[in-house]
């Protein structure tokens, strides 16, 4: 990380002041957050944040391989350079964070997350208590 965040403070690329800037913060930022955690990142939480609604065929087929169906939806794939690709074809619509392997949820753990209280508590029913 810190032969990149050096390559990034020389500018090689002659790119613009501000996304320049931008990079070296994103650099930094992501070494910091690296060695504050003891986990290795090993998955991409991937989230569709744009509809793909009026797009190309191929692009919905690579939503459809990734699992994504509808807005909103989360999925959780490993690192590997064919997810990595599938990523970069729709990188417009969603949005990608890598997590370690104990961050993983699969679909009834996100299900279970979302679901509200029940707002009652039920102490004790005549039910239960009565004998035949």
């Amino acid at each position: 990380m810190a032969a990149l965040f050096l390559r990034l403070r020389a500018n090689p690329l002659k790119l613009s002041p501000k996304l320049h800037t931008s990079l070296i913060r994103n650099a930094a930022t992501s070494s910091s957050e690296t060695a504050s955690s003891s986990e290795p990142l090993t998955h991409y939480r991937i989230t569709l944040r744009r509809s793909a609604i009026s797009l190309p065929s191929h692009i919905k087929g690579t939503l459809v391989s990734l699992g994504i169906h509808r807005r909103l939806q989360t999925v959780y794939h490993e690192h590997s350079p064919i997810n990595a690709g599938k990523i970069l074809r729709v990188k417009e619509l969603v949005e990608v964070e890598n997590v370690p392997a104990s961050a993983v949820k699969n679909k009834t753990e996100q299900r279970r997350e979302r679901k509200a209280v029940r707002g009652y508590k039920v102490v004790g029913s005549s039910l239960l208590s009565a004998t035949p």
